[in-house]
């Protein structure tokens, strides 16, 4: 399997796992990739997905230009076989930590973005090949970029098929973090085990919110923001948080959940 999947204390690690081709992802490859997304998904005991890439020289550089771009221009299937790999179209509100190593390019780059807090080595680089090969980046990117960084900041890496780097990708408002490549992994890992500690209703819910509340009108998307704190409200996560705190101690969702 060149998507490596692996689950302990609450984390699912899915991983791009063919260095030696850079992590370009092949057709099957783009399958396994939304049967992972789906397995952390539907696994109670996944709290958090930790997204990263194989070796040191790539986080993934897109879909393998010598077997799934051919497919695509051959016109032998629709890109919309895979939005799962993508995330497109399916709901999923689990929290995903990415670990960026390397090159980030092309549908590495889409991926990234369908992602919530990413942290990224300080020679990661990161770009949006397609317009110098007569094709665009059409697995989410075209909806979520400027929706998450605005207009200019978006434009400027569609239109010029440049390359550019983790600090410029933070200053834009990509990338929440950059770090040394030796702190890279650990930095991603204590990330996501925080985020694994705390209310997965909580968690689950503001993400929900924060994907879907914006294409709402505004009174719809008021009244919707009421049921989904009425939900956490009344959860038993709110339960264990409140008794934890009159109890002065930390509380323990992971045990609450299996109440």
């Amino acid at each position: 399997m060149a998507i490596a999947y692996e689950v302990s204390d609450g984390i699912a690690e899915i991983r791009f796992d063919r260095p030696a081709k850079l992590n370009a992802l092949t057709l099957a490859m783009y399958g396994q990739l939304g049967d992972a997304w789906m397995r952390a998904r539907d696994d109670p005991s996944v709290r958090v997905v930790l997204l990263t890439g194989a070796g040191e020289r790539a986080f993934c550089v897109g879909a393998d230009l010598h077997e799934s771009i051919p497919a695509l221009a051959a016109d032998r299937f629709d890109i919309s076989h895979w939005d799962p790999a993508h995330l497109k179209r399916v709901s999923f509100f689990k929290p995903i930590v990415a670990a960026v190593n390397g090159l980030c390019l092309g549908g590495g780059f889409e991926i990234l973005l369908a992602t919530d807090i990413r942290i990224a080595s300080s020679d990661a680089t990161f770009g949006f090949p397609e317009p110098t090969m007569g094709f665009v980046p059409a697995g989410g990117t075209l909806v979520r970029l400027q929706r998450q960084i605005g207009y200019a900041p978006a434009m400027e890496l569609l239109l010029t098929g440049e390359r550019f780097s983790a600090d410029h990708m933070q200053r834009i408002g990509v990338l929440n973090q950059v770090v040394t490549p030796g702190e890279l992994r650990e930095t991603a890992r204590r990330r996501a085990e925080r985020l694994a500690s705390l209310s997965g209703q909580a968690l689950q819910t503001i993400k929900e919110a924060v994907l879907t509340l914006p294409d709402l009108p505004l009174d719809a998307a008021f009244a919707r923001e009421a049921e989904l704190g009425q939900r956490t409200f009344t959860s038993v996560d709110a339960r264990e948080g409140l008794r934890a705190f009159a109890e002065r101690r930390a509380a323990d969702f992971r045990t609450a959940a299996r109440r």
